[in-house]
């Protein structure tokens, strides 16, 4: 069976591991390094295959308790509500086991749905329809929330492999009662209807897309836990809180803000935290920023607008002695070496002179006589219709000239011409 996402005809997926190139079949491509390693015990196992629906949207755990031995790519019929659905093997083996440790799933005493068989071609039709079906379905459904005047907003249908059961993905900020929805869910699209929540971060990663970064969103790829991302993150950075700058497409902030936070907090352990403002002999230092990577603290002065960098021992060594009623004279600067190559500006040239009207008349001079020059040439071709057309004219005029005098001539002499011959008679 290939790809049902990309259309190629590869078993197993697009590649030798099983994973689509379009990124559809499964949430994230990740390679099982564990998968060739010897087994002493067939039996220890895990028994536990991760499952993915809905191009990766959603995964669940399954129990294999067939004969067969699933890889990663493989679509199989698996246990479903009232019925069965069809998934795509996402991992297997030990990576299972480390992804149930992960969330505190017990391998032995937690219930597992069962794996049914090795999906046949009449249950990936059928699969093929109800997802065909899936986009129809959320349309109408909005439609029936607007009539009904709910405020949410319905962002994803997924409907079962056998069509028996279908999953609402909404989002509201306040409680909504959706009984009558539902009711006229069932009624209109004769399933069974369960309706799930969702925040504005689950809503980008089951959309997808591109994020600043030029990557694709991590929401929809491998983040599966979303923690709470506050401005605090951003301050502790040293970033500037521009709202555009830090949302990401879901409207909130962006979720990498937390990746560097603790790098970030154990660095400022080491900084002071009462050193906002220092005194010296010629005034008062405010606190400009902290640069983390350089351990340095930068000040300036009220009169003013140069900043001064100062190291950690000196702000502190300078906040003792405020204490103390001691005021040093000055500041004890750093001096930063930058590894940046500096500009070389281009030197300033005078060409004022250099370039006189007499030599751009000179100039047009030149190429108004090599025009004229290649004129003749173009004439000459031209002239040889017009010669002949005038020569032409010529001929037809000397004609018409001759039959004039021919007729002159026979008036004045009657005895000559057919005129003269009619008298006689």
């Amino acid at each position: 069976m290939g790809c049902t996402t990309c259309g190629t005809g590869k078993p197993n997926g697009c590649k030798s591991n099983g994973g689509c190139s379009t990124g559809g079949c499964n949430r994230l491509n990740a390679y099982d390094w564990l998968s060739n390693l010897p087994m002493d015990d067939v039996e220890s196992s895990c028994k536990i295959v991760e499952v993915s629906f809905n191009q990766g949207s959603r995964v669940d755990f399954y129990k294999n308790n067939t004969v067969h031995h699933f890889t990663k790519g493989d679509i199989i019929a698996v246990e479903g509500i009232s019925g069965f659905d069809v998934g795509t093997v996402n991992l297997t083996g030990e990576l299972v086991r480390i992804q149930l440790k992960k969330k505190r799933i017990d391998e032995k005493t937690a219930e597992f749905k069962r794996v049914l068989r090795l999906a046949t071609d009449n249950d990936i039709s059928k699969w093929k329809e109800t997802k065909a079906r899936e986009r129809e379905v959320l349309v109408r459904s909005r439609a029936i929330a607007r009539q009904l005047k709910l405020d949410l907003k319905m962002t994803e249908v997924e409907i079962q492999a056998d069509a028996r059961k279908a999953t609402f993905f909404y989002i509201a900020d306040e409680r909504v009662d959706f009984r009558e929805l539902i009711r006229l869910y069932a009624n209109e699209f004769k399933v069974k209807v369960e309706m799930k929540q969702i925040g504005a971060r689950q809503e980008a990663g089951k959309i997808g897309g591109i994020g600043s970064c030029g990557r694709e969103l991590c929401c929809s790829t491998w983040l599966t836990d979303f923690k709470s991302v506050n401005t605090n993150a951003a301050r502790y950075q040293n970033l500037s809180i521009n709202q555009t700058k830090l949302s990401g497409q879901c409207g909130r902030l962006k979720c990498c803000l937390n990746y560097e936070l603790d790098t970030y907090l154990d660095a400022l352990q080491f900084f002071p935290d009462d050193a906002d403002v220092i005194e010296v002999a010629k005034g008062r230092a405010f606190l400009v920023k902290k640069d983390i990577f350089r351990n340095l603290m930068w000040y300036s002065m009220a009169d003013s607008t140069k900043h001064y960098p100062l190291s950690i021992d000196t702000v502190k060594k300078i906040k003792q002695q405020n204490l103390d009623g001691i005021k040093p004279d000055a500041l004890e600067t750093v001096e930063i070496i930058s590894e940046k190559p500096i500009d070389v500006e281009p030197e300033f040239v005078d060409v004022v002179g250099q370039i006189s009207l007499k030599t751009l008349e000179k100039n047009s001079r030149k190429r108004k006589s090599g025009d004229r020059n290649n004129q003749p040439n173009k004439n000459r071709q031209k002239g040889k219709p017009q010669q002949k057309s005038q020569q032409n004219q010529q001929q037809n005029n000397n004609k018409q000239r001759q039959q004039g005098n021919r007729n002159n001539r026979n008036r004045n002499n009657p005895k000559k011409g057919g005129g003269g011959s009619s008298k006689e008679k």
